[in-house]
């Protein structure tokens, strides 16, 4: 059985969502499992660490019955989730609207590799290619086969916008283009500072996020001067690292197990919602840490 500040977080998550956007109209029978469920039921997965969707209905079922009476099929539980990619991303950005530090004006932006392929013949057969590309993770020095996951949010970790792209696109193009899909985002804040690492480097960029009233707080090269605030980038890159490693270390983000472009988003989507879930709870419930998953991960 789960333990209690898990069943908190289902049952306020459910509600939560179930008012903000479970209003959903279906022609015909409508189906035995919920939007919202559906939405909270892919929650749990990630927190507790299930890659396998498999291992995860068979748990679910023994584990689960009394809060998910109705658990579809590994095949249809696939297709429905591969299909509320759109809720999911409404369900990230109710939570985060619901926070305080949805007005947070200042913003750490980073991109990290999402493999999707461990061999030439899968690079060959994937129905990823033309979407997903070779790239170069520097942190780690090796290549990979996939996408690069680009993340803008908040000093606690809460997702503002997000983006999936091959890493042959520079990053400076997906931030923009970020930027430009809403803009609204950077204009609701003024005086906004954005911390990003060297990748972001360009003057022409930085005149385009000056004229969005966006200042970037970035390390200097080696050929250049101090830049100001510089010295607080230590404390903050750990703070950026931190966050991917939530996603990667205990949310299993490389092993999302998608083969599709509909299958690698919503299982990307479903560990972002994982995570805002968590700092939205442990926000509502006062605990000392936001971003902890211990308290759901057992």
């Amino acid at each position: 059985m789960t333990n209690e500040d898990l069943d908190a977080l289902i049952t306020g998550l459910y509600v939560k969502i179930d008012d903000g956007i479970g209003g959903t109209r279906w022609l015909g029978r409508p189906p035995q499992l919920s939007d919202s469920e559906l939405v909270c039921l892919a929650v749990v997965q990630a927190l507790l660490g299930f890659s396998s969707e498999a291992r995860w209905l068979r748990f679910a079922r023994n584990n689960l019955s009394a809060m998910f009476p109705y658990l579809p099929g590994r095949p249809g539980y696939n297709k429905r989730l591969r299909a509320a990619l759109p809720l999911v991303k409404q369900a990230i950005r109710l939570l985060a609207t619901d926070t305080d530090f949805w007005f947070d004006n200042h913003w750490i932006v980073d991109s990290t590799p999402v493999p999707c392929g461990m061999s030439r013949p899968t690079v060959k057969r994937s129905e990823l290619a033309g979407w997903a590309g070779y790239g170069y993770c520097a942190s780690h020095s090796r290549f990979y086969w996939g996408l690069r996951l680009f993340l803008v949010c908040t000093p606690t970790g809460m997702p503002i916008t997000w983006a999936l792209a091959s890493p042959k696109i520079d990053e400076r193009e997906v931030l923009a283009a970020m930027l430009d899909r809403e803009p609204h985002l950077a204009a609701d804040r003024r005086g906004l500072l954005m911390i990003a690492d060297k990748g972001f480097a360009s003057k022409e960029f930085e005149t385009d996020l000056a004229f969005r009233d966006i200042e970037l707080l970035r390390p200097s090269f080696k050929r250049e001067k101090s830049r100001k605030g510089e010295s607080l980038l230590k404390s903050v890159r750990q703070l950026i690292e931190s966050v991917n490693d939530t996603l990667k270390g205990q949310l299993d983000l490389e092993q999302h197990g998608g083969r599709t472009f509909e299958g690698v988003a919503v299982r990307v989507a479903q560990r972002i919602l994982a995570m805002a879930s968590a700092i939205w709870h442990n926000h509502k419930t006062g605990a000392t840490v936001l971003r902890s998953l211990t308290a759901f991960d057992h």
